[in-house]
């Protein structure tokens, strides 16, 4: 019987920590100094919110994609203005954080003159967890979608090969003394780096996630990742992840239409496309209402009426920023294998191994 995270040992490291170490990783491998920053504080993010599938457990197989030569450590995005509310960001092959980075950065200052700001990222690769991009634009006080394409895991509705990407639709909203509003979802039963998740830690997945080779439902992750994954309602979720691929992949000149390449796989790059908006939230109302709507919102969702065997109803986004508050205290639990993997990159590079204090969960 496999064993869960839970059943293991655990041991916690730091938010700080863990950011400067996989920084050095990262440097290790030819990235600038400004660059690891950026995308080891994306990854890390992840991890504190409990998205653990896209956190610094990524590293191994981005750093294989660097050695392989299918993604550049050293370049950086340029960006295109195409007109006062519209920009494109090229991503020249480099980490896909740098160039969503970049394209929301954009957004926003676009947005402060002109309400809205849209940019469209191509030539680009998988950017992790989408919510950091969604708090980047909050941060700023602003709404914002964030939408990305990704390689074939999804068969469309009625058919059974992999076409379409488990592809994240995103998108929030910041509120006054609530929860801001936090939605990153993929169009799938489950995340495909949950399966490469259960994966690594050697745990069964539930049978309704997906579908091995020959069309049968499958418990095995290694089956599944040979197989298909599910969309998530049938047909709605197979529109939704088509969708993803003509506002990131057609729009923006990447690949779509079941050509982005696997984040596993060596023989090219991704070529993968984004699709960035942020919208000023004070543009029909001043930003005192409209926070005041939002919390008021906030109220009646948490406090519906709750179905039997519920304790309590979460705002999107809320449980993952509960996660991240008791993260930032405790820290981030990995299992020795994961802690391995990393140590195995940061000799690679001769950077200073993730030494931590253990702490059993058992």
């Amino acid at each position: 019987m496999s064993s869960t995270p839970e059943a293991q040992h655990m041991q916690h490291v730091s938010a700080t920590e863990a950011t400067s170490f996989v920084s050095n990783v990262l440097i290790g491998n030819g990235v600038s100094e400004d660059n690891a920053i950026i995308v080891a504080k994306c990854l890390v993010e992840a991890d504190l919110r409990g998205v653990d599938t896209h956190g610094m457990n990524r590293i191994p197989s981005y750093m294989a994609r660097i050695r392989q030569g299918v993604l550049d450590p050293k370049v950086s995005p340029t960006i295109r203005q195409v007109t006062p509310a519209v920009a494109q960001v090229d991503g020249h092959n480099g980490f896909g954080f740098l160039a969503a980075h970049m394209g929301m950065n954009a957004a926003i200052d676009m947005a402060k003159t002109t309400g809205i700001g849209m940019v469209s990222v191509l030539h680009s690769n998988h950017f992790g967890m989408s919510a950091w991009v969604v708090q980047q634009a909050l941060d700023a006080g602003m709404m914002s979608l964030v939408f990305t394409n990704s390689s074939p895991a999804l068969p469309v509705w009625g058919g059974k090969s992999k076409l379409m990407g488990v592809s994240p639709i995103a998108c929030g909203a910041p509120a006054g003394k609530g929860r801001p509003f936090i939605l990153d979802m993929a169009p799938s039963v489950a995340a495909r780096g949950k399966i490469y998740k259960a994966l690594r830690r050697g745990e069964k997945i539930p049978e309704d996630w997906a579908l091995d080779k020959d069309g049968s439902r499958t418990d095995d992750p290694a089956k599944a990742l040979e197989g298909v994954m599910l969309p998530m309602g049938g047909p709605k979720g197979s529109a939704l992840a088509i969708m993803m691929d003509i506002f990131s992949g057609v729009l923006s000149g990447s690949a779509f239409a079941g050509h982005v390449t696997n984040p596993y796989d060596p023989s090219k790059p991704a070529d993968v496309g984004h699709f960035l908006v942020a919208i000023k939230p004070d543009l029909f109302m001043n930003i005192e209402e409209f926070k005041e709507r939002m919390d008021y919102l906030y109220q009646r969702v948490v406090g519906s009426d709750k179905m039997a065997g519920t304790d309590r109803i979460y705002f999107p986004g809320e449980i993952e920023d509960l996660n991240k508050e008791k993260r930032l205290k405790e820290g981030i639990p990995l299992v020795e294998a994961e802690i391995q993997a990393l140590n195995q990159e940061a000799g690679r590079v001769g950077v200073a191994s993730l030494v931590l204090p253990l702490r059993s969960r058992l």
